[in-house]
This record gives structure tokens, C-alpha cells and sequence, in this order.
């Protein structure tokens, strides 16, 4: 048994899995394919913690709110990275406070920004989706013999 498997309850693919649950939602929104306020965003936007929340209360690693926290980061990543991918057309923005700055270097610290919000973000949500993970973990019975 590895490390991961023994502190987090999951193996890092499935850890990265999880986190993938939430990858369509971000070239859907970049693209604007899918509008803010329908039920589809909705669905987009919390079904994927609430898998992993169900997933941490089905499995119940030694550490919930760990687990669902590293979720949250690798969700980050995939954010930063998807955020970068279709910057073109979804957040390229032409700041006007930054017109003083190069072009190149304008755009550097956009993208600079966007990721680490990006980070914040994912880590913000599995942070949250870790507190209901362990809520849950301490409301709910065990079952009489977890998969591990």
C-alpha cells in the first residue's frame, strides 16, 4: 500500500479523477457554452465536489478533510491550466489600469493572477467540500467493513 493510499484513502489516479470531474465545467464555461445561471452551470459547478464528497464519506480515508483538500488542488491545477488553454477567448482581458505596462509583460501578469487565483480556488473548494466530507464522516455510520 502506498503512501497516498494509506494518508488520503485513494491512489493518486484516482485522487486526479476526482479532480478531472470538474475539467468539463471549465472549457464549457470558458467557452461560454454553457450561460451562468442555468441549471446546467449549476449541475457543472457543484456536482463535481459533491462526487467528492460522496466519495470521501463512502470511502473514509484516516484524513477526509486532507483528502478532499488535495482533491480541491488538483482541481486547481486543472483550472489553472484550462484557464491558460482558452485564454484567448474566454479571458483575455486588456486590463486599463496595466496600460502603462508592455503588452508581453501585461499579459504575463494576467496570467500570472489567473493561475494563482486559480490555485486559491480549487484549494477554497476542497477545503469547503472537506469540511462536509468530515460533517458527514462523524454524522453518518461507518459501514460495518469500509473498502480499501
Amino acid at each position: 500500500m502506498t503512501a497516498a493510499r494509506r494518508t488520503l484513502g485513494f491512489s493518486w489516479p484516482a485522487l486526479v479523477a476526482l479532480a478531472a470531474l470538474a475539467a468539463p465545467r471549465i472549457a464549457l464555461h470558458d467557452l461560454d457554452v454553457v450561460p451562468e445561471g442555468t441549471v446546467v452551470a449549476a449541475l457543472l459547478a457543484v456536482g463535481p465536489p459533491l462526487c467528492w464528497i460522496a466519495a470521501v464519506v463512502w470511502r473514509r480515508p484516516p484524513r477526509p478533510f486532507l483528502t478532499a483538500g488535495v482533491i480541491g488542488v488538483l482541481y486547481g491545477v486543472f483550472l489553472a491550466v484550462g484557464h491558460q488553454v482558452f485564454w484567448d477567448s474566454s479571458l483575455g482581458m486588456d486590463a486599463a489600469g496595466l496600460a502603462g505596462l508592455a503588452p508581453g509583460a501585461r499579459e504575463a501578469l494576467l496570467r500570472g493572477a489567473a493561475v494563482v487565483a486559480s490555485l486559491f480556488t480549487g484549494a477554497a473548494v476542497g477545503m469547503i467540500a472537506g469540511g462536509f466530507a468530515v460533517l458527514l464522516c462523524r454524522l453518518l455510520p461507518a459501514p460495518a467493513d469500509p473498502p480499501r
